[in-house]
């Protein structure tokens, strides 16, 4: 009634309003042509927001593994779906990205278990759960609702992540390295990219701070750090070495950055490799080790591949064992490690968990640290508890044991099947040479392209391995990223391709590829 009353007073006061006016038929026009006026004024004014007023520093971050290779891809699967048989394949392959679960990995039951009774803990008390659920997920869900405030996987936690599972982590890191770790070191984070955001905004201040970068690298650092406004400094993996570390080629490029007046800050080092594949040697760690110490420089720590190993003479060591293991403490050296739940055999990318370890700052500085992190209130509970699950998983006599190690095994010893096959495939094709996949999710293949293929990419204002990659997925449905898209030495060209695929469709995606690369070459021979 109240509503009412007003709207019709409303009407009152407006119809009294124009009756007061008597307008002229010569006003009117007057009225009519200052508005059409205003609307062409309107109509010649700028958006508020073009290319030209947006941040250049978004403009200048590049993301491949996302970008326009994979926006045609997109393009072309709904094209199969509102028109099959449109093209010569009827399924889009996506090798461009390390999402295990999206091409038909299955999660692991011992973390899915957990992870579903801690969301809907009312559950644990009906005798039918015991039924559907192993008795160690069971009691660990308990024992994880337990340190969860209210018991509430809904609601905030810590900025820093919930303390309980920082210290189940903590715990281990520590079984994993042999030295101590602290849960007041660990920030859990969604996944480790945000982490890494984080010290990059730490460690930025402008374009004359820079940090140093494998060449081909993970494209989250060199977007990560246009975004914040640095400077990259490349230091190139050497391919003929089985993409070798080389201690003199970083040395060579932090003195050329220093001599041009950038502060280099920080290295980073991806070990397991992305997208090369290699796993680094002890030695060369404790290289990289020395190296940081002397210089001055934060060690930043991609591990996030640290359970994908496939080849016997290699293991991983993490960063920080190999500076305890050296005598180097918190005040030797700064380091900053990354772990994720996104990849491994666990492979759980949308449930956004992960990890940084940071040790050897001090204490106002992880002050501000955590300052960053309360900014985005916490990472997401599922992702939390899913981050202290990988570092602890079942054990010796636990009832889930058996099944989830035949799952772990099972999933890794196919991943090393299928880089084997792929691997072997690249290298039998004609101008095409792949080094051996030691760890990581990747192969990044050298395409040794005809001239002519090169004169054609320039024609349409392509990069050569992009051109092909283009080619490649309309003729097969296959998608690759560009080695332009990671970095790589001028004048040599690459692409990444994920070994994800299941097993049962590798076969079809190397005959395919085979197919299409013979076609290839024979168009474009010299």
């Amino acid at each position: 009634m109240r509503r009412f009353a007003t709207e019709r007073a409303k009407k009152l006061i407006v119809g009294s309003f124009l009756s007061s006016r008597s307008p002229s038929p010569s006003s009117h026009l007057l009225s009519s042509s200052a508005a059409a006026a205003a609307s062409a004024m309107g109509s010649t004014q700028s958006p508020p927001v073009t290319l030209d007023s947006i941040n250049p520093k978004v403009i200048k971050c590049e993301y491949a593994v996302r970008g326009e290779i994979v926006s045609h891809a997109q393009r072309l699967q709904q094209e199969l779906q509102t028109k099959p048989g449109a093209h010569p394949f009827d399924e889009i392959l996506y090798c461009n990205i390390g999402n295990p679960q999206s091409l038909a990995q299955q999660p692991i039951t011992f973390f899915r278990e957990v992870l579903a009774l801690c969301d809907h803990p009312s559950i644990l008390d009906k005798s039918e759960t015991h039924a559907l659920f192993s008795a160690d997920a069971i009691a660990r869900a308990w024992q994880i609702l337990d340190l969860i405030p209210g018991r509430a996987t809904g609601a905030y936690s810590h900025s820093q992540g919930i303390k309980g599972l920082r210290d189940a982590i903590a715990a281990g890191i520590a079984a994993r390295d042999g030295f101590p770790a602290n849960a007041d070191d660990i920030f859990l984070t969604d996944g480790a990219s945000p982490a890494v955001h984080m010290m990059m905004q730490l460690l930025i201040r402008s374009e004359k701070d820079g940090i140093l970068c494998p060449i081909p690298q993970y494209p989250l650092y060199s977007a990560s750090i246009a975004l914040h406004g640095g400077s990259l400094v490349p230091y190139y993996l050497d391919e003929a070495t089985g993409w070798g570390l080389e201690i003199s080629e970083v040395k060579k490029q932090l003195e050329d950055a220093r001599s041009k007046g950038i502060a280099v800050r920080a290295i980073v080092v991806i070990n397991p490799g992305n997208p090369t594949g290699q796993v680094l040697a002890e030695e060369n760690q404790r290289e990289i080790v020395e190296f940081c110490k002397k210089e001055g420089l934060v060690l930043l720590a991609d591990e996030v591949y640290q359970e994908n190993i496939y080849v016997e003479n290699k293991k991983f060591n993490s960063f920080k064992k190999i500076a305890r293991s050296m005598g180097y403490g918190e005040q030797d050296i700064s380091l900053v490690s990354f772990q994720s739940v996104s990849k491994g055999y666990y492979g759980e990318c949308g449930k956004r968990g992960g990890y940084m370890e940071v040790t050897g700052f001090s204490a106002d500085v992880r002050e501000q640290i955590y300052k960053v992190a309360s900014v985005n209130l916490c990472s997401n509970i599922s992702g939390q508890i899913l981050a202290s699950l990988v570092m602890n998983t079942p054990k010796v006599g636990d009832e889930s044991y058996e099944s989830f190690i035949a799952e772990k095994n099972g999933i890794l010893s196919s991943l090393a099947r299928r880089a084997k096959a792929l691997e072997d495939a690249f290298n039998s094709l004609e101008g095409v040479t792949c080094n051996k996949a030691e760890g990581a999710m990747y192969l990044f293949p050298r395409l040794h392209l005809p001239q002519k293929a090169i004169e054609a990419a320039k024609v349409v204002n392509a990069a050569p391995d992009a051109f092909y990659a283009r080619r490649l997925l309309d003729a097969t449905g296959i998608v690759v990223v560009p080695g332009s898209g990671f970095g790589q030495v001028p004048g040599t060209w690459h692409f990444r391709c994920t070994i994800l695929p299941q097993e049962d469709k590798i076969p079809a995606i190397i005959s395919r590829l085979k197919a299409f690369h013979e076609s290839f070459m024979e168009e474009f021979h010299d």
